[in-house]
């Protein structure tokens, strides 16, 4: 492990923390765990709900998710239905699960037609018994897929919140990241969202590309908060293998640490508060009234390859691909599944104790909240600073302040992407570089 002096001298992007353990160091489970057994001693009032959707109008240069990009005509239609077999086996082994958020992503969720997205929404309430009237929900869209008619639909269904995966208002650097977006699109679908009056939008940016300045930079920011979205995120670019940026084999400059800055500083001054690296919202965005959910220790059911599910004991999703061959591979065998193939694990990662404590510190520690240390004494019955002493390295070197919450600094929250890997344990480590990438 490198020490914080160590990481001060390298670059603070290393690679995005969204969860932890990372899907790559998920492997086949033997025996396969049944549904019923993994989730038996587990609390399933308070669970998230997550749908995937692995398809897409084209595939981005930038895109590692599980997705395929102009899929055959006939496997959006049968993905729905078959969704519809697992959502009933996961529900018979979980009778009782009461489901406190719900989200649908990609892949691009509005890839599907109308139809197809109504009976996707049918699967949520009809199956899985959720009720998005109660519960906060959330969807990803592409300007060049969301239509009035599917956004109506959306709407009138209870979603609260729509994340439109912009990037850039900049047609020269879109192209430059291998998405063929035109503004035009993004501008109505914004219009839209607007007069139907979704609670939330979220615009998704990146910052780093190819050709783009700084200034080309700020002038999507600058644009995006003229919108006024109630959420914004700011990714900088990872070129990741497998990808179209990736297949280019070519040096990428590194502008992002100021690119980072100045976008901060612009939406700090814009009346925006930071959540984390990525996040910024508004202070006057409607606040979240809906049951609790609270991600270090509730559970997620997933839906669909590419979905991860989560309880305290095991994480577990289908194999992971970014390829197209590798993805179609697997979406072909989700499509030729048995019912009864739905009702087990197959492939995850078991959590020990020590996984479970690094799980909690790690996706409290990168939130600007920080970690409420009587909030780890509660669950795992000893102070932070006690399991993990390498955490005072990170306060000596002034990346993150000692009280009765653990916070990272501004400089420290800068440096999220790289404290989130020192973070991690060995044997996930171990796992991630052994990982064949497909």
């Amino acid at each position: 492990m490198n020490s914080p002096e160590q990481l001060l001298g390298e670059t603070p992007f290393v690679s995005y923390v969204y969860s932890y353990p990372h899907k790559t160091t998920y492997r086949p489970l033997e025996p396969a765990r049944p549904l019923h057994d993994v989730w038996q001693h587990e609390c399933r009032e308070s669970l998230f709900l997550y749908l995937h959707v692995p398809f897409c109008e084209f595939r981005c240069g930038f895109c590692n998710l599980f997705t395929l990009a102009n899929a055959a005509t006939d496997w959006t239609g049968r993905y729905v239905d078959q969704i519809r077999r697992e959502a009933e086996q996961v529900r018979d082994a979980l009778p009782d699960a009461c489901f406190t958020r719900l989200a649908i992503g990609g892949g691009t969720p509005t890839f599907l037609d109308v139809g197809q997205l109504a009976a996707l929404l049918q699967v949520v309430t009809g199956v899985m018994g959720a009720g998005p009237q109660q519960i906060p929900v959330s969807i990803e869209a592409s300007p060049a897929t969301a239509t009035e008619e599917k956004l109506a639909l959306l709407r009138e269904f209870g979603v609260d919140r729509l994340s439109l995966g912009v990037q850039t208002f900049d047609e020269r650097v879109s192209r430059n990241l291998g998405r063929p977006q035109k503004t035009c699109d993004v501008e109505r679908t914004i219009a839209t969202v607007r007069a139907l009056n979704f609670p939330v939008l979220n615009l998704d940016l990146i910052y780093g590309g190819e050709g783009q300045t700084l200034e080309d930079w700020l002038s999507s920011v600058r644009t995006a908060i003229e919108y006024r979205p109630e959420e914004l995120y700011l990714y900088p670019l990872y070129v990741r293998a497998l990808t179209g940026l990736g297949s280019k084999h070519r040096a990428w400059g590194d502008e992002r640490v100021i690119m980072y800055r100045k976008a901060q500083e612009l939406l700090l001054s814009s009346g925006y508060e930071q959540v984390s690296l990525r996040m910024f919202r508004t202070r006057q965005a409607p606040q979240d009234e809906g049951p609790v959910y609270c991600c270090q220790s509730d559970g997620m059911i997933g839906l669909g390859p590419g979905a991860r599910s989560y309880c305290s004991e095991l994480h577990y999703s289908t194999e992971y691909a970014v390829g197209r061959s590798g993805v179609a591979a697997i979406l072909s065998d989700y499509l030729t599944r048995q019912e009864t193939e739905f009702s087990s694990a197959r492939y995850g990662f078991q959590l020990d104790d020590e996984e479970r404590q690094r799980r909690h510190l790690i996706l409290s520690l990168l939130q600007a909240a920080g970690l409420q240390r009587s909030d780890y004494v509660a669950r795992f019955g000893r102070d932070v600073l006690d399991d993990f002493p390498q955490l005072r390295e990170l306060i000596s070197a002034g990346l993150a302040t000692e009280d009765e919450c653990l916070r990272l600094t501004t400089a420290g929250l800068e440096w999220s992407d790289a404290i989130g890997p020192w973070l991690y344990s060995s044997r996930a480590q171990g796992l991630m570089e052994t990982y064949t990438w497909h």
